[in-house]
Protein backbone atom coordinates (compact mmCIF):
# COMPACT_ATOMS: atom_id res chain seq x y z
CA UNK A 1 0.00 0.00 0.00
CA UNK A 2 1.30 3.62 -1.09
CA UNK A 3 1.96 5.56 2.02
CA UNK A 4 0.04 8.30 0.58
CA UNK A 5 -2.16 7.93 -2.40
CA UNK A 6 -3.83 10.81 -4.03
CA UNK A 7 -6.72 9.73 -5.98
CA UNK A 8 -8.50 12.24 -8.82
CA UNK A 9 -8.38 15.47 -6.39
CA UNK A 10 -9.46 18.59 -8.72
CA UNK A 11 -8.86 22.08 -7.34
CA UNK A 12 -10.09 25.80 -8.48
CA UNK A 13 -10.18 29.43 -7.84
CA UNK A 14 -13.68 30.70 -9.03
CA UNK A 15 -13.42 29.72 -13.18
CA UNK A 16 -9.30 28.95 -12.55
CA UNK A 17 -8.37 25.37 -12.53
CA UNK A 18 -5.28 24.97 -10.21
CA UNK A 19 -5.49 20.81 -10.14
CA UNK A 20 -7.20 18.88 -12.88
CA UNK A 21 -7.62 15.27 -11.36
CA UNK A 22 -4.89 14.81 -10.35
CA UNK A 23 -4.23 10.94 -9.43
CA UNK A 24 -0.21 10.18 -7.53
CA UNK A 25 1.00 7.95 -5.33
CA UNK A 26 4.01 8.14 -2.80
CA UNK A 27 5.98 5.27 -1.41
CA UNK A 28 7.03 4.81 2.26
CA UNK A 29 10.30 6.73 2.36
CA UNK A 30 10.24 8.36 -1.09
CA UNK A 31 11.44 11.77 -1.99
CA UNK A 32 9.25 13.17 -4.50
CA UNK A 33 10.01 16.36 -5.88
CA UNK A 34 7.18 18.28 -7.94
CA UNK A 35 8.09 20.62 -10.35
CA UNK A 36 6.06 22.81 -12.53
CA UNK A 37 5.43 26.86 -13.79
CA UNK A 38 4.07 29.03 -10.81
CA UNK A 39 0.56 28.68 -10.60
CA UNK A 40 0.71 25.30 -11.48
CA UNK A 41 -0.89 23.97 -8.12
CA UNK A 42 2.53 22.61 -6.42
CA UNK A 43 1.77 24.40 -3.47
CA UNK A 44 -1.81 23.89 -3.52
CA UNK A 45 -1.43 20.07 -3.68
CA UNK A 46 0.49 20.33 -0.78
CA UNK A 47 -2.13 21.91 1.25
CA UNK A 48 -4.83 20.10 0.58
CA UNK A 49 -3.00 17.07 1.80
CA UNK A 50 -3.06 18.43 5.25
CA UNK A 51 -6.48 19.83 4.31
CA UNK A 52 -5.30 23.24 4.69
CA UNK A 53 -7.30 23.92 1.75
CA UNK A 54 -10.25 21.43 0.85
CA UNK A 55 -10.47 19.68 -2.69
CA UNK A 56 -13.46 20.34 -4.75
CA UNK A 57 -13.13 16.27 -5.07
CA UNK A 58 -11.22 13.24 -5.28
CA UNK A 59 -9.90 11.36 -2.00
CA UNK A 60 -6.20 11.68 -0.31
CA UNK A 61 -5.33 8.63 1.80
CA UNK A 62 -2.35 9.21 3.92
CA UNK A 63 -0.95 5.29 5.76
CA UNK A 64 -4.76 3.97 4.17
CA UNK A 65 -6.66 6.73 6.08
CA UNK A 66 -8.88 9.33 3.80
CA UNK A 67 -7.84 12.46 5.44
CA UNK A 68 -11.16 14.36 3.56
CA UNK A 69 -13.63 12.06 5.97
CA UNK A 70 -11.67 12.34 8.83
CA UNK A 71 -13.05 14.56 11.53
CA UNK A 72 -11.14 17.83 12.95
CA UNK A 73 -9.77 15.67 16.26
CA UNK A 74 -9.10 12.56 13.90
CA UNK A 75 -7.45 15.13 11.37
CA UNK A 76 -5.15 16.57 14.27
CA UNK A 77 -3.66 13.08 14.88
CA UNK A 78 -2.66 12.68 11.40
CA UNK A 79 -1.54 16.19 11.24
CA UNK A 80 1.04 15.45 14.29
CA UNK A 81 2.46 12.72 12.36
CA UNK A 82 3.52 15.90 9.29
CA UNK A 83 5.98 18.32 9.14
CA UNK A 84 5.34 21.43 6.93
CA UNK A 85 8.71 23.23 5.97
CA UNK A 86 7.21 26.69 4.53
CA UNK A 87 9.55 29.30 1.84
CA UNK A 88 10.01 31.58 4.74
CA UNK A 89 10.82 28.90 7.82
CA UNK A 90 7.93 30.71 9.11
CA UNK A 91 9.70 31.56 12.33
CA UNK A 92 8.07 33.43 15.49
CA UNK A 93 10.50 36.66 15.51
CA UNK A 94 9.28 37.28 19.25
CA UNK A 95 10.72 34.09 20.53
CA UNK A 96 14.33 32.83 20.92
CA UNK A 97 15.72 29.65 18.62
CA UNK A 98 14.48 27.50 21.97
CA UNK A 99 11.00 28.92 22.46
CA UNK A 100 10.50 28.46 18.42
CA UNK A 101 11.46 24.81 18.81
CA UNK A 102 9.46 24.25 21.66
CA UNK A 103 6.25 25.56 20.58
CA UNK A 104 5.52 22.25 18.18
CA UNK A 105 6.17 19.93 21.42
CA UNK A 106 3.84 22.43 23.91
CA UNK A 107 0.95 22.72 21.60
CA UNK A 108 0.85 19.53 20.50
CA UNK A 109 2.29 17.09 22.99
CA UNK A 110 2.54 16.39 26.63
CA UNK A 111 6.56 15.86 26.74
CA UNK A 112 7.94 17.38 30.34
CA UNK A 113 10.44 20.33 30.44
CA UNK A 114 13.38 18.02 30.49
CA UNK A 115 12.12 16.62 27.74
CA UNK A 116 12.23 19.59 25.67
CA UNK A 117 15.16 21.06 26.55
CA UNK A 118 16.90 17.21 25.59
CA UNK A 119 14.95 17.26 22.12
CA UNK A 120 15.85 21.28 21.06
CA UNK A 121 19.44 20.29 21.95
CA UNK A 122 19.15 17.27 19.84
CA UNK A 123 17.66 18.95 16.60
CA UNK A 124 20.08 22.11 16.86
CA UNK A 125 22.84 19.38 16.66
CA UNK A 126 21.28 17.65 13.67
CA UNK A 127 21.38 21.07 11.71
CA UNK A 128 24.90 22.00 13.57
CA UNK A 129 23.56 25.02 15.41
CA UNK A 130 23.80 24.31 18.74
CA UNK A 131 25.53 27.62 19.90
CA UNK A 132 21.99 29.73 18.56
CA UNK A 133 19.69 28.01 20.94
CA UNK A 134 18.84 31.91 22.44
CA UNK A 135 19.26 33.92 19.35
CA UNK A 136 16.10 35.16 17.88
CA UNK A 137 15.60 35.17 14.04
CA UNK A 138 16.39 38.66 13.30
CA UNK A 139 20.15 37.47 14.55
CA UNK A 140 19.97 34.47 12.00
CA UNK A 141 20.97 34.44 8.64
CA UNK A 142 19.14 33.57 5.89
CA UNK A 143 20.47 29.87 5.68
CA UNK A 144 20.38 29.50 9.37
CA UNK A 145 16.87 30.27 9.55
CA UNK A 146 16.23 27.55 6.89
CA UNK A 147 18.00 24.70 9.49
CA UNK A 148 15.88 26.50 12.41
CA UNK A 149 12.95 26.16 10.12
CA UNK A 150 13.99 22.29 9.73
CA UNK A 151 14.62 21.54 13.27
CA UNK A 152 11.61 22.59 14.06
CA UNK A 153 10.04 20.85 10.81
CA UNK A 154 11.77 17.46 12.51
CA UNK A 155 11.52 17.81 16.14
CA UNK A 156 8.33 15.97 16.24
CA UNK A 157 10.00 13.27 14.79
CA UNK A 158 7.16 13.13 11.69
CA UNK A 159 6.65 10.29 9.67
CA UNK A 160 5.70 12.42 6.15
CA UNK A 161 7.80 15.80 5.64
CA UNK A 162 6.32 18.36 2.93
CA UNK A 163 8.76 21.05 1.65
CA UNK A 164 7.52 24.17 -0.01
CA UNK A 165 10.44 25.66 -1.76
CA UNK A 166 12.75 24.82 0.65
CA UNK A 167 15.93 26.53 -0.98
CA UNK A 168 14.10 29.48 -2.04
CA UNK A 169 16.43 32.97 -1.83
CA UNK A 170 19.54 31.09 -0.88
CA UNK A 171 22.71 31.07 -2.95
CA UNK A 172 23.70 28.17 -4.72
CA UNK A 173 26.10 27.19 -2.15
CA UNK A 174 24.21 27.85 0.86
CA UNK A 175 21.09 25.69 -1.47
CA UNK A 176 23.59 22.57 -1.79
CA UNK A 177 23.81 22.86 1.72
CA UNK A 178 20.56 22.95 3.02
CA UNK A 179 19.50 19.70 0.24
CA UNK A 180 22.07 17.70 1.68
CA UNK A 181 21.28 18.26 5.08
CA UNK A 182 17.54 16.78 4.15
CA UNK A 183 18.74 14.54 2.27
CA UNK A 184 20.94 13.37 5.68
CA UNK A 185 18.01 14.04 7.91
CA UNK A 186 15.65 11.68 5.96
CA UNK A 187 18.25 9.05 5.89
CA UNK A 188 18.39 9.26 9.41
CA UNK A 189 14.60 9.82 10.45
CA UNK A 190 13.18 7.24 7.31
CA UNK A 191 10.74 10.34 6.32
CA UNK A 192 8.34 10.25 3.36
CA UNK A 193 9.15 13.58 1.55
CA UNK A 194 7.52 15.57 -0.87
CA UNK A 195 9.28 18.82 -1.90
CA UNK A 196 8.20 21.59 -4.44
CA UNK A 197 10.57 23.67 -5.94
CA UNK A 198 12.48 25.28 -8.91
CA UNK A 199 16.25 24.62 -7.54
CA UNK A 200 17.46 21.86 -9.34
CA UNK A 201 20.42 21.63 -7.69
CA UNK A 202 18.13 20.73 -4.68
CA UNK A 203 16.57 18.08 -6.60
CA UNK A 204 19.12 16.42 -8.42
CA UNK A 205 20.32 16.20 -4.31
CA UNK A 206 17.17 14.96 -3.02
CA UNK A 207 14.69 12.88 -5.46
CA UNK A 208 14.50 8.96 -5.52
CA UNK A 209 11.53 10.54 -8.34
CA UNK A 210 10.00 13.84 -10.15
CA UNK A 211 7.12 14.90 -11.41
CA UNK A 212 6.29 17.57 -13.52
CA UNK A 213 2.82 19.83 -13.31
CA UNK A 214 1.29 21.68 -16.66
CA UNK A 215 -1.53 23.08 -16.63
CA UNK A 216 -2.97 21.72 -13.74
CA UNK A 217 -2.42 17.99 -14.61
CA UNK A 218 0.44 15.75 -14.03
CA UNK A 219 1.98 15.73 -17.43
CA UNK A 220 5.62 14.15 -16.92
CA UNK A 221 6.74 11.52 -14.51
CA UNK A 222 10.85 10.00 -13.73
CA UNK A 223 13.85 10.51 -12.23
CA UNK A 224 15.57 13.93 -12.60
CA UNK A 225 18.28 12.14 -15.14
CA UNK A 226 15.75 11.11 -17.56
CA UNK A 227 13.43 14.73 -17.12
CA UNK A 228 16.50 16.62 -17.41
CA UNK A 229 17.93 14.82 -20.72
CA UNK A 230 14.77 14.41 -22.78
CA UNK A 231 14.29 15.87 -26.48
CA UNK A 232 10.77 16.77 -25.27
CA UNK A 233 10.64 20.44 -26.14
CA UNK A 234 8.69 21.83 -22.88
CA UNK A 235 11.08 19.82 -20.63
CA UNK A 236 14.12 21.13 -22.54
CA UNK A 237 12.91 24.55 -22.30
CA UNK A 238 11.77 24.42 -18.12
CA UNK A 239 14.63 22.52 -17.13
CA UNK A 240 17.02 25.49 -19.04
CA UNK A 241 15.27 27.68 -17.00
CA UNK A 242 15.30 25.88 -13.95
CA UNK A 243 19.39 25.86 -14.07
CA UNK A 244 19.36 29.52 -14.85
CA UNK A 245 17.53 29.95 -11.70
CA UNK A 246 19.04 27.98 -9.33
CA UNK A 247 22.46 29.52 -10.35
CA UNK A 248 21.09 32.88 -9.89
CA UNK A 249 19.82 32.14 -6.58
CA UNK A 250 16.00 32.61 -7.51
CA UNK A 251 13.61 30.07 -6.98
Amino acid sequence: MPFIEIKNISKSFDDFVVLDDISLNIQETENMVLFGRSGTGKSVLLKCIVRLLEPDKGEIFIEGKNVLELNLKKLNEVRKQIGFLFQSAALYDSMSVRENLEFPLIRNFNFTPAERERKVKDVLEKVSLEDSIDKRPSELSGGMKKRIGLARTIITEPKLILYDEPTTGLDPITSKEISQLIMELQKDLHTTSIIVTHDLICAKIIASRAVVLKDGKIRYEGNIEDLTSTNDPFLKDFFSDEVVDSYNGRN
